[in-house]
């Protein structure tokens, strides 16, 4: 496992799943990525920003991609993300907050013209409920808001001992629930292949 921050980014930016990754047609939105040096924190009025990374986290990186609306489907945005603590229990505490955030804050502000809201969430640690996959696991639910028409909502995180990989999946007009559940398994499966192949094995 990476010890100082350079070699943590380096495993973050080799894990984390870029737009083009997705699937074909997907490109980047603006921005396209996270600032460096900063982290996803959801404030005191439950709306996210970027901060500097705490002393618990290492590196993180987010990146941002969309699938431009065709043939009567609106635009598909998605949100891939790798977070290396500096040890195992303040990972394992990101996906406990991830858990009390829904309860905290059952609506929140994404960006200024999106929101989400309705939300739930629930836990799957490893050998419960088919989770051969991770050592732990959250599944976040409820509706995406950008203007006033609702759609489909799902955060996937994962966590392999220290670092920790999310999937954020915006629905859009046309676009059913499994399609996007198939997106969001896709792109959280491949991140923590990449774990695995980048630090030799499951933890």
């Amino acid at each position: 496992m990476p010890r100082t921050r350079p070699r943590a980014d380096a495993l973050a930016q080799a894990v984390v799943l870029r737009p083009e990754g997705w699937g074909p047609g997907f490109r980047a939105q603006r921005p396209a990525a996270s600032a460096p040096g900063t982290v996803a924190v959801l404030d005191a009025r439950c709306s996210w920003q970027r901060r500097p990374l705490p002393g618990s986290v290492l590196a993180s990186s987010s990146r941002y991609g969309e699938l431009p609306g065709t043939d009567g489907r609106g635009t598909l945005k998605v949100t891939a993300s790798v977070t290396v603590h500096a040890t195992v229990g303040a990972a394992d505490e990101q996906l406990a907050t991830t858990l009390e955030d829904a309860l905290r804050c059952r609506e929140q502000q994404v960006r200024t013209d999106e929101r989400i809201s309705q939300l739930a969430s629930v836990a799957t640690p490893y050998g419960q409920n088919g989770n051969t996959y991770a050592d732990d696991s959250v599944l976040e639910i409820g509706s995406y808001l950008t203007g006033n028409v609702p759609q489909p909502y799902r955060w996937n995180v994962a966590r392999l001992g220290p670092v920790t990989v999310a999937v954020a999946v915006m629905g859009a007009t046309g676009y059913r629930e499994d399609e996007l559940t198939r997106y969001a398994s896709y792109a959280l499966t491949t991140m923590l292949g990449r774990i695995e192949s980048e630090l030799g094995g499951k933890n």
